[in-house]
């Protein structure tokens, strides 16, 4: 997808010798991220490895077309017999082979099955599809997973910028109040009240730095990437222009591409396919039949023969339960509200995305206007910070609306790196809920 190429700049490290650690740039795209997540990813592992079990049980079921083929070898001791009158007298023995034998071969090729067989490949085919649309499914959770992480570590980055800009002028600013003190026009108070804004703003850079390392660590672990990679944000991701294409073309987009959704369709095919099943068991299933056998020896004679006899057979047989027309309308009751509650778990699932994608649109457009106004109150902060401070400066403002200005445009500058940083989210949230991630 092209759009994902709007993110991209990471840099990828190298442990050293000696307990140091040294880092070699190399530039990562997005895409080549959800490689790595794809390729090293436990999660999508264990769903692609399901998806392959699914597939080899279509193999299993399309062997039921074959014919069924039966050998036995019997070998057995055969002791003497006796006969007597029918009075149970004039018992005499019976002397027969003692050594018996058998052998026998048996083949059944299914001819028609009442669309049990068919219905069961089937079966095992949508199954196989809809592990497919789970994986899918599974993929872009992670990828849109990654791509939180990713925007996440770009708004520190940029809120860094901004804390250390600021503490440069506050440090700016400290050394001319030290320098106006030792003149006698600052107050020594002022000075505390200002290096306290200074702390402030160290500790947050702190804070961001922490931030973004705990953001590293799960962005790397969970894209399955070399363990000392440090990520680097493209610092030109704001400035290609985002596409604004309407709402219904995002809920057509997700009619299309959605995974969730395809799942709930391919749920109602199993459930109807399901019903088929069913209603296969009411038929009756026909096969060819043939075999071959030669029993020894032979004791229907008197006396025994001691001989092989061997006589084959061929012929259709038919196999009809006569229970299903009564016991099989239960299951077919079950088949049909399996299919009514498939059919309402679509309806809501897209019903679902349709909201999903009507909010992500209206805060998409809502983050542009955001970002106007922030460009705004930001244009506006840094006046009224030159301002005031041209006016400290000539002992005409308190160091109160010194600290207020100071604050007001820290505050408005980081309001504008969250509304660049909400464009973007919202437009991959757009893509994530249309399952175009």
């Amino acid at each position: 997808m092209n759009n994902l190429r709007l993110l991209g700049m990471l840099l990828c490290a190298a442990s050293a010798s000696c307990g140091a650690v040294t880092h070699a740039q190399t530039v990562v795209t997005l895409e080549e991220i959800f490689q790595s997540a794809e390729k090293g990813s436990n999660q999508l592992r264990s769903m692609i490895s399901a998806q392959k079990e699914t597939e080899k049980d279509i193999a299993v079921a399309k062997s039921a077309l074959l014919p069924d083929i039966n050998a036995g070898l019997t070998l057995s001791f055969i002791g003497d017999g006796f006969t007597t009158k029918r009075n149970y007298t004039d018992y005499q023995v019976a002397k027969i082979p003692h050594l018996g034998t058998g052998l026998n071969i048996n083949v059944n090729q299914p001819v028609y099955t009442g669309g049990a067989l068919k219905n069961a490949i089937e079966m095992a085919e949508m199954k196989s599809t809809a592990s497919r649309f789970a994986t899918d499914l599974s993929r872009m959770n992670i990828r849109f997973e990654l791509t939180g992480y990713y925007l996440e570590i770009y708004k520190c980055h940029n809120l860094q910028r901004v804390v250390e800009s600021n503490i440069e002028a506050a440090e700016r600013m400290l050394r001319d109040m030290q320098a106006r003190y030792k003149q006698g026009t600052v107050l020594n108070n002022d000075i505390t009240r200002y290096e306290l804004l200074l702390s402030n703003l160290r500790l947050q850079k702190t804070k961001l730095e922490n931030t973004r390392l705990i953001l590293n660590n799960n962005l790397v672990t969970l894209a399955s990437l070399p363990e000392n990679t440090i990520v680097e944000p493209d610092t030109t991701i704001l400035q290609h222009a985002l596409p604004l294409n309407g709402e219904s073309w995002w809920k057509s987009e997700a009619i299309i591409h959605s995974p969730t959704l395809k799942l709930s369709l391919q749920g109602i095919e199993m459930c109807k396919k399901a019903e088929q099943i069913v209603k296969s068991e009411r038929l009756p299933k026909v096969g060819l039949q043939a075999g071959w056998t030669m029993d020894g020896p032979i004791l229907v004679e008197v006396p025994p023969i001691n001989r092989n006899l061997s006589y084959w057979w061929i012929g259709v047989g038919v196999d009809y339960n006569i229970s299903s027309l009564y016991k099989s309308n239960k299951s077919l009751a079950k088949a049909h509200a399996a299919i009514t509650h498939a059919v309402d778990e679509y309806d809501v699932a897209k019903e679902g995305i349709e909201m999903g994608i009507r909010a992500d649109y209206i805060k998409y457009l809502e983050a542009y206007e955001e970002l106007k106004t922030q460009e705004k109150s930001v244009e506006l902060a840094n006046k009224n910070y030159k301002t005031t401070s041209t006016r400290y400066s000539a002992d005409m403002a308190l160091i109160t609306d010194m600290l207020d200005a100071a604050n007001s445009r820290l505050d408005a500058e980081q309001q504008l790196v969250n509304a660049r940083i909400n464009i973007l989210y919202y437009y991959y949230k757009l893509l994530f809920t249309s399952g175009k991630i």
